[in-house]
């Protein structure tokens, strides 16, 4: 019987490249790449600064609590890369495409899907209405990161935990803010 992890780790293997074949059709790949590089923090700064010209005081709450969240969710994806080291999907395999550049070596865990879910999860503590437009571009942030071979699905998956549970943490520090509405 062959041991759990690299069972694991095969799966893992078929399913990026499963879902980077997807992004060899050139409309998927064009959507996965704008959404991607939206998600490299252009969406988020022109969300945070919607609130703060739009919003006033809350606003500016809102806006300095997801810049608080983003730089703490930037710290730790930057330290668990290099503490991992793992390579990215396109790097370990030469059937997987690399359909952007990467922001940095290594893989695990994904930078994008980390703030997009902090971020997220913060944004919705204060405009709850904003879960149709943010929760589909989160996901297709995450589902991104997998089909342009830039991360595995479980580098997009401890990704979510973590910024969820960093979001959940911020907003358990400030009084007033939950994302129980």
């Amino acid at each position: 019987m062959t041991p759990v992890a690299p069972r694991l780790h095969h799966r893992e293997q078929a399913w990026c490249l499963a879902a980077n074949r997807w992004g060899g059709r050139q409309v998927v790949r064009a959507y996965f790449r704008a959404v991607s590089r939206l998600g490299d923090g252009l969406f988020w700064y022109a969300l945070m600064a919607f609130f703060a010209l739009f919003d006033g005081w809350r606003g500016l709450s809102a806006s300095g609590h997801m810049l608080a969240t983003g730089a703490i969710a930037a710290l730790l994806y930057r330290k668990l890369k290099r503490w991992t080291k793992r390579p990215r999907p396109f790097a370990a395999d030469a059937r997987i495409q690399a359909w952007v550049a990467p922001l940095d070596e290594y893989s695990f865990p994904s930078g994008h899907t980390l703030h997009a879910v902090s971020f997220t999860l913060v944004a919705l503590a204060y405009y709850p209405m904003l879960g149709m437009l943010l929760v589909p571009f989160t996901l297709s942030v995450a589902l991104s990161r997998v089909v342009l071979g830039m991360h595995y699905p479980s580098d997009v998956l401890a990704a979510t935990v973590i910024g969820g549970t960093l979001a959940s943490v911020s907003l358990w520090l400030v009084p007033g803010v939950s994302l129980f509405f």
